[in-house]
């Protein structure tokens, strides 16, 4: 195997590519209550979401060990690329890096690159799926090194949650002032601005928020040639066709990929959140 994948477990992975050996899911840890479980493949969200409901605390998640990650690295494949979540959001990138380095002092050197994805769920997914096109396109590491850095930079993501209270209490909103009463049933659109939860837009209720989004997404990448839509959502595929019909009216894809969210962005989009990246 020339190459090899590892993306933490807020990257979803579409179900063609789950068991591909070209990649490897390193799991965070999530805690509801006195409950601790890990973000891998026994997570059930349905049951993940009644305990998140029923729990008087909110819940938390803890990011991979270096050392869990220095054993992803440890395989035969000669290009290793990682993809974390966004080093504002997550201790994921720093321990990502660290074991980048405790396999390079107990091995030696190899061709390791560590992205920090500047996003989470989809945004981490449209990383991981073009350092797949790239490789499959014969191209040294260092010319995919210097374009994956560029394809980050160039994508967009958007959100919006019907609950904001778990970004909240775990410290992810600290850049944002204020945000209206969920009791006015008014939906913040939200964006990233390298990596760092910002606020783009509000409107009253789910279906004109995501009409909203749909708007400036279109607006911010004029045309989807050449790009693909990812819509991850926490137990919303209403809301996720919902607004991949409202972008499609607009513009094109070259593909579209609609993907219910695993533990860590079940976690933190709550029961309804919708994710959109292009």
């Amino acid at each position: 195997m020339k190459y090899k994948i590892v993306v933490d477990s807020c990257c979803e992975l579409p179900e063609d590519l789950a068991n591909d050996s070209r990649f490897e899911r390193v799991p965070l840890g999530l805690e509801v209550g006195d409950e601790y479980m890990m973000d891998d493949e026994s997570f059930d969200q349905a049951e993940f979401l009644r305990k998140v409901a029923a729990s008087p605390t909110c819940p938390k998640s803890s990011c991979p060990s270096p050392e869990r990650y220095m054993e992803a690295y440890n395989t035969e494949a000669e290009h290793v690329y990682v993809v974390t979540l966004s080093s504002h959001l997550s201790g994921s990138y720093n321990s990502a890096m660290l074991g980048k380095n405790l396999y390079e002092e107990t091995y030696g050197a190899k061709q390791i690159h560590v992205v920090d994805s500047e996003s989470a769920s989809g945004g981490e997914t449209q990383i991981a799926l073009k350092l797949m096109e790239l490789e499959e396109q014969g191209l040294t590491f260092e010319e995919i090194v210097e374009k994956i850095e560029h394809f980050r930079d160039t994508r967009v993501v958007y959100f919006v949650l019907d609950n904001l209270e778990t970004l909240r209490k775990n410290g992810r909103l600290t850049g944002i002032k204020s945000l209206m009463a969920s009791t006015l049933n008014i939906k913040p659109l939200m964006s990233a601005d390298h990596g760092v939860i910002i606020q783009k837009g509000q409107s009253v209720g789910m279906k004109k928020t995501l009409a909203k989004l749909a708007d400036m997404l279109v607006s911010d990448i004029g045309s989807g040639e050449g790009r693909k839509l990812i819509i991850t959502h926490c137990n919303a595929p209403t809301k996720a066709n919902m607004v991949r019909d409202m972008i499609l009216k607009q513009t094109q894809f070259d593909k579209v990929i609609i993907m219910d969210t695993r533990g860590l962005s079940s976690l933190y989009a709550n029961d309804g959140g919708v994710i959109v990246t292009a």
